[in-house]
């Protein structure tokens, strides 16, 4: 053999090991990856979980399209994630939750199942459902500050990742003052998942976030107003009033 089809055959072994190791890297890093997005999600591959959908007010057996989209988000990051999804109305998942991860979308006017959710987990956050119109509808008080919506110029969104206990599975929030509040907020779980279990780890956590000028941007701006966990799962004393026996 001479010294130039040695180096030929060197050369192709040597591009022949770089390519396999690079291979096997690369699958070392999309598995590691992706065991961390199913520990986040709480979605192990051929798990099963839930997509809690509420219906559009006024129209029976109707979802609301921005509620569906929101849904379409969700249902991609389920896939990714090698597991299966179920959608059910909330007012048929009478079920306790830690067994499947669930996606709940909606407000509590709404949505029952967000209502129970809100006030079992997060009963610091109240939400405004008087019916007439007024600066205060839709608003949220959680723990001193309120939150007043603008239409279509500035509207709050609850994003929360929850969990009953260590080893059970989470449920994921998405409680807005209006339907395309709730688009964003799944939009912008699946484009920041990574930087949120990193924050976070696989604990519980509640942010509210602010969609900014949606009559012109839709649910593509949103700004992150403050990570408020603390105050809304702290209960709020209620007022005690006070009687005076008659003299």
């Amino acid at each position: 053999m001479t010294d130039d089809v040695r180096n030929i055959v060197l050369g192709v072994l040597a591009a022949g090991i770089s390519a396999a190791i690079g291979w096997l890297a690369r699958t070392y890093l999309w598995r590691r990856r992706l065991r961390r997005k199913q520990g986040f999600f709480g979605l192990p591959g051929n798990s099963e979980s839930l997509l809690v959908v509420n219906r559009e007010a006024g129209r029976d057996g109707s979802v609301h399209r921005f509620d569906v989209f929101a849904l379409l988000e969700l249902s991609a990051l389920i896939k990714d994630c090698g597991a299966n999804a179920q959608i059910v109305w909330h007012d048929t998942a009478q079920q306790g939750f830690g067994e499947r991860t669930e996606f709940c979308v909606g407000g509590p006017v709404s949505n029952r199942r967000m209502a129970a959710h809100l006030h079992s987990m997060l009963p610091g956050v109240k939400v405004n459902t008087d019916p007439e119109p007024g600066p205060d509808q839709g608003a949220f008080q959680i723990g001193s500050e309120r939150y007043r919506m603008e239409p279509g110029a500035a509207e709050y969104v609850l994003l929360a990742r929850l969990t009953a206990g260590e080893d059970a599975r989470p449920v994921f929030l998405f409680c807005g003052q209006r339907a395309i509040t709730n688009q964003a907020a799944t939009r912008y779980l699946a484009r920041h998942h990574e930087k949120l279990a990193r924050k976070h780890g696989n604990g519980s956590f509640c942010l509210l976030l602010k969609v900014v000028n949606s009559q012109a941007y839709g649910p593509d701006v949103v700004e992150l107003v403050a990570d408020v966990t603390r105050p809304a799962r702290t209960a709020v004393p209620q007022a005690r009033s006070s009687h005076r026996a008659a003299g």
